[in-house]
């Protein structure tokens, strides 16, 4: 059973952890839209402000008074149950409402949940309370990547914060993880909080297998850079060579050659490649043909459920190789949550893990994280199965 007070506290938290990664922004940065699937961080503020309003306080607050009729046009995503919308390229075009106009409906919007969590709110309530802080916190993780693309495709290439290091080193010794063939089960099982997608558990078949111990780092990457990786065509599938070619992908996101040395754009500014580092920002085509050079594989996201009590993971979403499906059983909520995941259940390649971006007490074994194989803004990595 769900607590109102504990549900309440972390609510808090995470609205101030959201105000705290836009801290360092100048107020120019908040607008910006560089590629459609980058949102402008004003715009993550107020969307993940007008999910609390629109499903918790219009159907549940007696009286509420929207903040701005308007926002729900301006701040809805995605649901076509709740009604027209900006279209997602245009979010960059909003100079208005203003930043502190955002903030502010904010603040409204927070202190109206603090007071519909006096009014004795049943369980319901508070499972959709629960929602949307982990769906706050999904676009947290948005808020610090997208914010990494809108500076870093800024040609001066300026420094988000130089109090803030995404180069975590995986320092134990690289080993395989043997797993025997056998009946696994699969999926969440336990009473604390998932998404949809990770239900049912179901049983599946694994072949033995061995998977990795360690990410790949961006010394290894670097070598199939150099071995000519993104010219030797029967690495790549058929589109990622085309994605490749088209794009003249020669290196992952936001690596430089600077007189014929490598640097990556940081959160911290341009820095040079740290060769320990888990490598990062690779599309699941990059992935597939670093697994075809070495010679092995990318494990499936049940091989990595698996084995993952066997090694460290969160610092980097790990492709697999599995297509986004749903579980048998699986069933979408009634309404317009049930837009929240199953929608979405084709052409993606589903991640594993969590990343140096995903804030604490988010991520689980369980968690499908999926996106289109071409996408890298994500800090996206990979580790290899045989």
């Amino acid at each position: 059973m769900l607590v109102t007070e504990t549900l309440l506290d972390t609510f808090l938290i995470t609205r101030k952890e959201s105000e705290t990664i836009c801290a360092p922004l100048e107020i120019e940065d908040y607008v910006v839209q560089p590629v459609e699937d980058v949102s402008p961080p004003k715009w993550h503020l107020g969307h993940s402000t007008w999910f609390f309003e629109e499903f918790l306080l219009k159907p549940y607050l007696k009286d509420y008074k929207v903040y701005d009729e308007d926002f729900s046009f301006v701040f809805n995503s995605y649901y076509e149950t709740v009604g027209k919308r900006v279209i997602r390229a245009d979010r960059g075009n909003l100079s208005r409402p203003s930043v502190q106009k955002v903030y502010n409906y904010r603040n409204y919007v927070t202190n109206a949940i603090k007071t519909l969590l006096d009014t004795e709110p049943d369980e319901k309530l508070l499972q959709l309370l629960e929602i949307g802080i982990h769906h706050e916190k999904q676009h947290q993780e948005l808020l610090l990547t997208d914010i990494k693309y809108i500076l870093g495709n800024n040609p001066l290439l300026p420094a988000y914060t130089d109090t803030i290091n995404e180069h975590r080193e995986e320092s134990h010794q690289q080993d395989w993880v043997s797993i025997d063939a056998g009946i696994y089960e699969i999926g969440h099982d336990l009473d604390n909080f998932c998404f949809d997608n990770e239900l049912g558990r179901h049983k599946v078949y694994l072949h033995a297998y061995e998977i990795s111990n360690k990410l790949i780092t961006n010394k290894e990457y670097l070598e199939f850079i150099n071995d000519g990786g993104y010219n030797s065509f029967e690495l790549w599938h058929a589109e990622g060579w085309d994605w490749v070619c088209k794009n003249q992908i020669i290196s992952p996101l936001y690596w430089h050659n600077i007189n014929r040395e490598w640097h990556n754009y940081t959160l911290e500014g341009l820095r040079k490649i740290s060769p320990n580092t888990p490598v990062s920002h690779l599309s699941y085509y990059e992935a597939f043909a670093f697994a075809q050079w070495k010679g092995y594989r990318l494990p499936t996201e049940f091989e990595w459920e698996v084995a993952q009590k066997y090694f460290p993971w969160g610092d980097r979403w790990e492709w697999t190789e599995s297509t986004y499906l749903p579980y048998p059983g699986y069933q979408k909520e009634e309404g317009a949550l049930g837009e929240y995941n199953g929608k979405f259940m084709v052409s993606q390649k589903v991640l594993r893990g969590g990343s140096f971006a995903t804030p604490s007490n988010h991520t689980r074994p369980t968690y499908r994280n999926f996106f289109h194989p071409h996408l890298r803004w994500q800090y996206t990595g990979l580790r290899l199965a045989k």
